[in-house]
């Protein structure tokens, strides 16, 4: 079985950068204290919108794991970055095309990571719903880059499964 393959390409600094937001995003999720924060609640999903105890429940049973899955998605961009945030010189040659070839696991991994950021980047701004995302803030150029490389990702791999080359 041939694993898909979606090659990304990426400046050194937008590299350094990605790195830097998915490193903290993975130091998040793994915080002791992290089910307290509202951004990693979000996360998290209402499984009973309707009882709160229940999603209570169900978030104490099964946050940790999902948390956890996270920060091995976050793992796995890094990995294929092929970089910790710590190793980077941002100095060297930010302007250099750096190629991530990506199989169709580690592509998933970076939705899931690239949407979660998202998700957190939101409760920091606010946003709860598009009404409330201001495209021209300077603010939100985080959130809609990562939401551009998100969109880029997801039709790269769109491509790519409709592809009947693929043999899938």
């Amino acid at each position: 079985m041939n694993d898909r393959i979606v090659v990304l390409e990426v400046s050194g600094i937008e590299a350094l950068h990605l790195a830097g937001i998915v490193g903290q995003f993975r130091d998040l999720v793994v915080d002791a204290g992290r089910e307290e924060d509202p951004a990693v609640a979000r996360l998290l999903p209402d499984a009973y919108p309707d009882d709160e105890d229940a999603s209570r429940e169900f978030r104490r049973l099964t946050g940790g794991d999902m948390l956890d899955r996270r920060a091995e998605d976050a793992r796995t961009v890094l990995d294929t970055l092929a970089m910790d945030g710590g190793d980077l010189d941002p100095a060297s040659d930010p302007d250099t095309t750096i190629t991530v070839a990506l199989g169709e696991t580690e592509a998933r991994a970076w939705m899931r990571t690239l949407s979660a950021v998202r998700l957190v980047l939101a409760t920091r701004l606010g946003i709860q719903d598009d009404d409330e995302h201001r495209p021209g803030d300077a603010r939100f150029g985080i959130y809609d880059w990562i939401g551009y490389r998100l969109d880029g990702l997801v039709t790269a791999l769109d491509r790519n499964l409709d592809d009947p080359s693929t043999g899938r």
